[in-house]
Formats: structure tokens, sequence, C-alpha cells
């Protein structure tokens, strides 16, 4: 057999051969003996991979799973419990059974063998056809033991399947070099100069606006120098001008003040589109072109410490932005899998942003007296409600910086763990290990309480467990997702909580909404006349059984008396846009708010089980405002505008 290269990747080898040839020698030689081990923990424990007593640990949950009926092999659950990698796995796998993990870096795929396979199969099963010889199709998978494919591949080719384990993070580019060198070469060569010119004046134009983006110019106009000297070539992971291309993304995210950037990629010749989310809307940000699609999510899976040889399956991971030489910012980064083999990445910037101070986040002044004094009484139930990403944990923070003196014992189950603060204990839950929001609970009751906070009641279980530590001297806060705070006891009451005792422990429900603050330095002023005021006037009053002529115009009194001029004049605002805002006309977001506190006529609604409108109107009729009363109520003092408002509130 001919010498086969061997490049060294941390404590396994893979093998590099040189042609089809050295690789058919390969697949046809008798296996070397590898190890003596008896059992995969046995092949761990022998590479100095696994500790003996986290095997017998493993081995001790896996007779407990077997015990409930469930069946699941050792190295799943070695993977699930942390104690191994999936990359350390397979690398065991390998050498305990004599297997060889494959580089494609120098192989030119047979094309008879490529003929076999289509390409929307290769790419969205992750296999790369190598080698047709006689009766035998060579195959490089990113698993080899699933049989299911394995079977839709003997279907398709005809063949009898030699499968072979990929080398990680190669499967994707050799996927792509191979079907285009074999299929359609001609019109990938053709379209890519365009798409490549196409896309570099698209990140021009894109960064040209944005003169502090200096660093991501050069670094695209490196890389696209480089992409001119070898056009057919696919982009690596490890390419220096693209890592620090993705390390300029997520610092102008960081400037930008983004929440979350989105990186979407399309087939060949399509660009690979990065948009980030500020202020709530996404703003198309760059376009690549299409050759950097497979190395950009390989890079990002790297830096989030994913396995970047899989591509059929979402995964979720972090990124501590500080390793990499950036400011303290983690990202939490999910990869979604989409058609044709690819993958859209979406990171989320969690600053580690320390609480706002409770009268900083948008309350009324209203609203935030009776918060806190609902929060003074040493136990009850509080709930904080409304739909993703509008600020209920921040919300949840700032009511706790002003509950944590060290008098208290406050603990928190969250997932993730977004906001810190001194003196908390805070606990990240983990799903696949059995550690959830309802098993944190339990614990906590356990552990002398004072506060307890629940990043989401996302079951009955949870709900019915938070609800009997609020009864049992705790203060409970917590988060549910639900439109409005009459809709949340309606929704409690449906996943089955107990009418008499959720009755006896709410305290107060506060819903919020998120939205886009003006911008102080071009907002213009313009004089609202009638017409504008009694149409903001109906709206005011369209939840409650008042919407009447004379209550618009006691209404419109009121508002000339508080927000007006001298003589009775209104100034609204409206949006210009500056560089400030970068032509927005927003700059930054702020709550509107809704808070019902648990009185008795509340009480009698719920062991009632009412429905979420009587609620409403009983909570109207005790002084509640809604989340649109009290954006109007920003909008007259001239912090946003009425758009915003009605988009927030348009339930």
């Amino acid at each position: 057999m001919a010498d086969i290269p061997v490049q060294d990747s941390g404590s396994s080898q893979y093998f590099e051969p040189c042609n089809t040839d050295e690789l058919w020698d390969l697949v046809t030689s008798p296996h070397p003996v590898v190890g003596r081990a008896r059992h995969l923990g046995e092949a761990l424990i022998n590479a100095g991979m696994l500790q003996p007593n986290d095997l017998m640990q493993s081995l001790r949950f896996q007779q407990s799973e077997r015990d409930r009926g469930r069946q699941r092999p050792i190295g799943q659950i070695l993977a699930e419990l942390g104690l191994v990698s999936q990359d350390q796995l397979r690398q065991a796998i390998a050498v305990w059974l004599g297997d060889y993990v494959v580089h494609p870096g120098r192989l030119q795929p047979d094309p008879v063998a490529v003929a076999l396979v289509p390409r929307t199969v290769a790419e969205r099963e992750s296999v790369l056809p190598l080698l047709a010889r006689d009766d035998a199709l060579v195959v490089l998978m990113a698993d080899p033991s699933d049989r299911t494919l394995l079977d839709e591949l003997r279907f398709l080719s005809q063949r009898r399947l030699v499968p072979l384990q990929a080398a990680p993070g190669t499967l994707m580019p050799a996927i792509a070099k191979a079907y285009s060198v074999h299929t359609d070469a001609p019109k990938e060569a053709s379209t890519n100069g365009a798409v490549r010119n196409g896309a570099a004046g698209n990140a021009s134009a894109a960064t040209a606006a944005r003169p502090s983006s200096q660093e991501l110019v050069s670094n695209l106009s490196n890389m696209a120098a480089e992409s001119d000297a070898v056009a057919t070539d696919v982009v690596t992971e490890s390419d220096n001008t693209l890592v620090r291309l993705i390390n300029s993304i997520i610092d102008e995210a960081i400037a930008h003040r983004a929440s979350d950037i989105h990186i979407e990629t399309e087939p060949a010749p399509g660009n690979v589109r990065v948009r980030l989310r500020i202020d709530g809307d996404l703003v198309p940000y760059l376009e690549l072109p299409a050759r950097f699609r497979y190395a950009m999510v390989a890079r990002i899976k790297i830096m989030a410490t994913m396995d970047i040889a899989e591509h059929r399956k979402p995964q979720d991971g972090k990124i501590d932005f500080s390793r990499f030489g950036g400011p303290p910012v983690e990202l939490r980064v999910v990869t979604v899998p989409t058609s044709r083999g690819l993958e859209d990445v979406v990171l989320r910037l969690l600053a580690g942003a320390k609480p706002l101070p409770l009268e900083n986040i948008g309350l009324s002044p209203a609203n935030l007296h009776a918060l806190r004094e609902v929060v003074k009484k040493p136990y009850g139930l509080v709930l904080v409600v409304g739909p993703t990403g509008c600020g209920k944990t921040t919300t949840l923070h700032s009511v706790i910086r002003d509950l944590n003196t060290s008098s208290r014992k406050i603990w928190t189950a969250e997932d993730p763990i977004e906001i810190t603060q001194s003196g908390l204990r805070q606990v990240q839950m983990n799903a696949r290990i059995g550690w959830t929001f309802a098993a944190a609970m339990r614990t906590f009751l356990r552990a002398d309480p004072d506060v307890i906070m629940i990043g989401e009641m996302r079951d009955e279980e949870t709900a019915r467990i938070a609800i009997e530590a609020s009864l049992t001297g705790h203060l409970v806060l917590s988060t549910l997702h639900t439109n409005s705070a009459p809709e949340s006891i309606a929704r409690l009451l449906e996943i089955g909580l107990d009418p008499f005792n959720f009755s006896d422990s709410l305290l107060a429900i506060l819903a919020q909404r998120l939205v886009r603050r003006l911008c102080t330095q071009c907002r213009e002023p313009h004089a609202a006349n009638l017409d504008t005021l009694q149409a903001m006037a109906s709206q005011y009053l369209d939840s409650s059984a008042a919407n009447s002529a004379d209550a618009r115009d006691a209404l419109i009194a009121r508002w000339r008396k508080t927000y007006g001029k001298e003589d009775g004049s209104i100034t609204l605002w409206r949006r210009q846009g500056c560089a400030q805002c970068e032509s927005h006309g927003y700059r930054g977001r702020m709550g509107i708010h809704e808070l019902m506190l648990s009185d008795e006529p509340i009480r009698q609604h719920i062991r009632h089980r009412s429905s979420a409108t009587e609620i409403r109107l009983s909570a109207l009729a005790a002084g509640m405002q809604t989340l649109r009363q009290d954006g109007i109520e920003k909008v007259l003092q001239g912090l946003t505008d009425m758009s915003e408002v009605t988009a927030a509130t348009n339930l």
C-alpha cells in the first residue's frame, strides 16, 4: 500500500490520500489492530479521554435509564453529561474499531461516483461519493454508522457501500467543489466573477455609509483580492482574513447596539447575507460571495465549540468574545439547517449587562410606585408577561435590584443567564440532564430562599410549584409569554392551575412591550391639531366602556393641562434622521407597561374562571392603564411616536 500523508489534529490522526488509487488501497487492505479494549468505555480510558470514576457514574446512569425503559448507548450518555465531546467520541470509536478518518483535501472524486449520488442528496445528508470500483462505492460521511442513510445510498447507487469517516469540517467544502467540477463547472465559473464583483460592490456600499467600519472594509478588500487569485477554491475556516472578518462583524454589531446577527447562506451563486437587528428591526449590513458560506459557518462553530462536522441538525452554543480579543460580550449561537446542505447562523449578543435601576426602565410614576409597594410584600407571585424579546428579563432584574440586600437570600433559575448581579445565587438551566425550571424550584425550596426568580413558566408543573412556593412564605417572580395581563390569568387557568390557590398567591401582573425612542438630536416638533388629538383620545379610550364624545373631550382637556403649553396647545414630535441615529430617526428603545394589581374583584374572577374581557374591565375600573394608554402618554411626552405605539399594541 502506498504511503499516505498523515495530519495531526489533537489526539487523532486524519489520513489524507493523494489520489483515489491510494484511497482504494487504504480501504481494501486489512485494518490494523488498534487498541485492545473490549468496550467503548475502556477505549476512552485507554486514550486518556475519560476517567474510570466518570465511566462508572455514566454506567450507573445508563442502568437507571434502562430501569425506566429507555435504552441509550453509553457514548450518547457520556456526550450529554459533558464528559467527552462528540469529536473525542468519534475519534475513540475510529481507533477502537480500526476505522479510518479521511481528510479529502487532495482527493479528486471519481466522476462516475459523483454521478451515482444526486447533488441534492449529497448536500442534504453530508455525503461525498469518492470512488466507484467494480460493485463498490466509497463514500465519505459525517456518520458512517447511519444505517438509514446507508440504505438510501445503496438503493440510489445499486452498489455495495464502503463508508468512511470524514475529518470534521471538511465535508461541505469538498462536496461543493466536487459537484462544481463534475456537474456545473461552466455555469459557476461564469457567474462567480459577477457574484464576486456584485458582493464587493454591495459590501462597499453597505460599509461606505458607516465610516467607523474601515477595518471591515479592509478585510473584505483583502478577501476579494485573494478570491480573484483562486477563483475556484473554497475558502477555509482557518483563513486568517476570514477570522478577522468575523471578529470585525461582531465588533461592528456591538458598536451599532445590535441585539442579533443573522448570517444567511444561499446556494451558489447566491450571496451570503449578513443582517443586524438594531432596536428591534433587521437592517441589511453586508453581502459576501457564495464561496464563503461554508467557511463562515464553520468558523463560528469553532468559536462556539460546536460540532463542525454536523450539518444536518440544529446546534446551540456560546461564544465568549473576550477570548478572541474582543470586549467582554457573550454571544448565544444557534445554527439552522436549510436547503441543499446549507446552514444559517443567528448570534444573539448578551453583553453581560448589569441591571437597570427600576426607575430607568420606563415605568410611569404611578406604575413605579405601585410595583415597588407590591414587591415589598414577603410572599406572593409577581409575573412579567409579553412576547419574546420585549425586555421581561431586564424588568425582573431591575425589580430584584431593589430587593437585593444582605438580609435576603435570592435564588434565580435562568436560561440563559443574561444579566448578573452580585449577591444573587444564579443557576443556569440544562434540560439535557434533567435540570429544568421545575427541578430548580424544588431544589430552591430546600435551600432557605426569601425570593425566587424563575426565568419562565413553561409548563403546569413549574407554575404549580411556583404557586405553592408563594403560598408558603416566599416571594416568587417569573415571566410568561402572553399578550396582556388579563390574558395571563386565563392562560394559567387553562393549563390546569387550581383557581383558589392561584387567586390567593397572585400579587400583580406587569405586561410590557418595547417601542423605539425618537432620536433627541433630530426629532422635529409640530403642533397637534384637534383631529389628531381626537383620534389619539379615541384609541386611548378604545379598550374601556366610556369611549364617548364627552369622555374624549375630558381626556383632551386633561392632556392640555398636563402636557400643553400656557395657551393649551400640545406639541408632538416626528422622526427625521441624522448621523447620530444612522438616518433612522430612532435611537434606543423603551418600555410601555400595563400593571394589573390583584384585588378582591380580580380574585373573585379567578375563582370563577371568568373570561379575559371581564377581568380587563374590572382592572380598568380599578385604575389599570393599558399598554396603548401608557404608550400614548409617552407620545405626549415626546419620547416616541404613534406609529410605534400602534404597532406594539395592535393586539
